[in-house]
């Protein structure tokens, strides 16, 4: 169940970490290990030959906004978009250094991380306000109907910022694409492996339109 403490944060925060609007931002949001960090790789690696941010199959290894300015991809039509990816960390409406215990980080540590990965989580929601374009990026095989990602879907259109969805993990087997289709009708929804790199030029294909 969200807090008041969440609530209250993703209605009333704003923050402009950018000077001016000079070019558009594009913001990867979602829970935790849903592979955000992965496509903001899949993208760079793709297009600037190099990766962007750091992944493990521990929750919350991204506890910092992360920013690669001026990435530029091209589609078939020789259309160029050029933007700021962000690659924000997974939003939660509970972190508990107990997680982290589980994988095997010791009391210390597992502490130190939940205090970053919840301030990481409120970073994350003051850079919303920033974003031009949206891609929520989701862990195919899991429950779409989580409150995480009611929450976030829901921030998303109250400050009506145009929304793609990255139905991550497709290349395993429990992975649904038509669930998520189903649990948010009013977005676009694209299957891909962010890790293998499977329908990722569909993807780019669905930012041109997201940004048209």
């Amino acid at each position: 169940m969200v807090t008041a403490f969440w609530k209250k944060l993703f209605k009333k925060v704003s923050f402009n970490p950018f000077n001016a609007k000079t070019h558009l931002k594009l913001g990867l949001y979602g829970p935790p290990n849903g592979g955000k960090s992965t496509l903001a790789n899949r993208i760079c690696v793709d297009w600037l030959g190099e990766e962007m941010s750091t992944v493990s199959h521990i929750a919350h290894e991204t506890r910092e906004i992360n920013i690669k300015e001026q990435v530029s991809i091209k589609n078939k039509k020789g259309r160029e978009l050029t933007f700021s990816l962000v690659d924000t960390p997974g939003i939660a409406t509970r972190i508990d250094y107990e997680e982290f215990l589980k994988k095997g980080l010791n009391k210390v540590e597992a502490k130190k991380r939940a205090k970053e990965a919840t301030k990481g989580v409120i970073e994350s929601i003051k850079w919303l306000d920033n974003m031009d374009y949206v891609v929520v990026v989701l862990d195919a095989t899991k429950d779409p109907y989580s409150q995480v990602n009611i929450t976030i879907i829901g921030n998303l259109q109250a400050r009506s910022i145009p929304v793609l969805i990255a139905a991550n993990k497709v290349d395993l087997k429990k992975a649904s694409i038509d669930v998520i289709k189903s649990a948010f009708p009013q977005y676009p929804v694209i299957g891909i492996s962010a890790k293998y790199g499977k329908y990722v030029e569909d993807f780019y294909e669905q930012l041109f339109k997201l940004t048209r």
